[in-house]
């Protein structure tokens, strides 16, 4: 927004030499001193702010009124006008619902606060069962007083911290766990419910809030998805496909501004990025991140129907 001029130095008149003492010296021919002249109202001198709202924060303010539905505000043509003094009476009554410049800005950049107060994933909690070829699905958000001691189990099974790198104490997954429950809501681990029983670990979060945005063509709404199938019986039998699809189709049903559903498996975990494949995903690049060298697998909401898997592994 730019910047009130409130420069000191307008209309100032130049010092005078402090070695001539005329300066101060009235003239004794003289007659008497003229009255100063009024300063032009307008003048590019004025010493007072001008108080204007500027139009940015007014169209703003004009936009969100029209998101919400609420009678729009000011416009420029009855902002105060320039040079008005700060607190003059408006012409008219004040409604008391009008937010201050402060809370124009405050909506324009949430902070954490604000955020946490939207949920940024459409309530993943909520988005119910699912039938499946393998049974019946559920994605259930994780609570740590419940789910730890399980979720530290999957994370020390070698298989799985070849690539997750969590194994060690509860501890080390409360960790990783805790930001996210506890978090602004950017990101929800969840337990993978099939048939009553928890089989599999998952995080839901939205791709172009996270840092992996720095590392792709992230768009708006982008939802990116992990997965870890915690049982050995559940592996090796095409049970990751079922659920990536399963799982992929809830974000695209439930997320109607999500054009994309995104995943960066390690590149070195073959039996995964084949999985993403299988389910529908394209891989669409090679990533460095800071952890590893990832495929970039993107399920695209244009492209759902062509790139239905044939049959599920």
């Amino acid at each position: 927004m730019p910047s009130t001029d409130a420069r000191t130095d307008a209309g100032t008149t130049p010092a005078a030499d402090p070695g001539d003492n005329t300066a101060d010296a009235p003239d004794p021919t003289a007659g008497p001193a003229p009255e100063p002249a009024a300063r032009p109202e307008n003048s590019d001198c004025q010493d007072t702010l001008d108080l204007r709202l500027p139009d940015e924060l007014i169209a703003l303010i004009a936009e969100q009124d029209r998101s919400h539905g609420d009678a729009p505000r000011a416009t420029p043509s009855d902002a105060p006008a320039p040079g008005a003094e700060a607190g003059t009476p408006a012409a008219g009554p004040v409604p008391t619902d009008t937010p201050s410049a402060g809370a124009a800005m405050t909506k324009a950049a949430p902070d954490a606060t604000a955020l946490a107060q939207h949920d940024l994933l459409d309530d993943v909690g909520e988005w119910g069962p699912v039938t499946t070829t393998a049974g019946v699905f559920q994605l259930v958000p994780a609570r740590i007083d419940r789910d730890l001691a399980l979720i530290s189990r999957w994370m020390n099974d070698p298989a799985v911290a070849a690539f997750w790198e969590l194994a060690g104490p509860d501890e080390v997954t409360e960790r990783h766990l805790r930001p996210q429950v506890e978090g602004d809501g950017r990101s929800v681990p969840c337990l993978g419910v099939l048939d009553g029983r928890p089989m599999s670990y998952w995080e839901v979060y939205r791709a172009d809030l996270d840092p992996l945005a720095r590392h792709y063509p992230a768009r708006p709404h982008d939802t990116g998805i992990h997965l870890l199938i915690g049982g050995v019986a559940h592996r090796g039998r095409g049970l990751g496909t079922t659920l990536l699809k399963a799982v992929s189709d809830l974000v695209l049903d439930h997320r109607p501004q999500c054009a994309r559903v995104v995943a960066e498996p390690d590149l070195r975990n073959t039996p995964s990025v084949s999985a993403f494949l299988s389910a529908g995903f394209r891989f669409s690049a090679e990533v460095d991140l800071p952890d590893k060298r990832a495929a970039l697998m993107i399920r695209d909401r244009a492209l759902r129907t062509a790139l239905q898997p044939s049959h599920s592994q």
